[in-house]
């Protein structure tokens, strides 16, 4: 798939880009990973201000961990890359502020990890068996962070739907790119 047409953020050409720009830095990507672009919207609507925060972005996946660690990283945020085989990995989440928890373990984050405050956003998406029904649950606990984070992502609704809207929006940005009218400010 050309770059051009990459509306899903991950060629090479897109990812490089994107960890090679900075703030007033090298070229920015064509299009941004979708997930990754739609975490950033979350954190800007809930009106968390990245800038000298703390932050662990649970998972390094090429998807989501390294994207949304480089895309906080251009907002002057200070990253931590952890994964499941973090040693300490409650106290290394305790520290932040911000919490993006993509590690694909389900419910593995729980309230007693968390910073009092901390703002999580939860990509996790995970079937799990409950009481002899099928449930979809997120990587985060969500009964026990909710009642310590100031903000938290649900599971399902919460990052899904903005990663569509995102993939909606790098759709719109190629087909007015390849028509060659001007690009809409989405």
């Amino acid at each position: 798939v050309s770059p051009a047409k990459d509306v899903d953020g991950f060629h090479p050409f897109n990812l490089g880009r994107l960890l090679s720009a900075g703030k007033g830095e090298g070229k920015p990507p064509l299009f941004v990973a979708c997930t990754p672009a739609g975490i950033m919207a979350l954190i800007r609507e809930a009106g968390v201000d990245p800038r000298g925060k703390e932050a662990v972005v649970l998972g390094r996946s090429v998807i989501v961990g390294k994207p949304v660690a480089q895309l906080l990283l251009a907002e002057n945020c200070t990253v931590t890359s952890a994964h499941s085989k973090t040693k300490d990995l409650p106290g290394v989440v305790r520290r932040a502020d911000l919490v993006i928890a993509a590690v694909g373990r389900p419910e593995m984050v729980k309230g007693d990890w968390l910073k009092p405050g901390a703002t999580v956003i939860d990509v996790g998406i995970n079937h799990i068996e409950r009481d002899g029904k099928g449930k979809l649950v997120g990587d985060c606990d969500y009964a026990s962070c909710e009642k310590v984070a100031s903000a938290i992502t649900p599971v399902p609704g919460g990052v899904g739907p903005m990663t569509i809207a995102c993939l909606l929006r790098n759709t719109v940005r190629a087909a007015c790119a390849q028509k060659g009218i001007a690009i809409p400010e989405l």
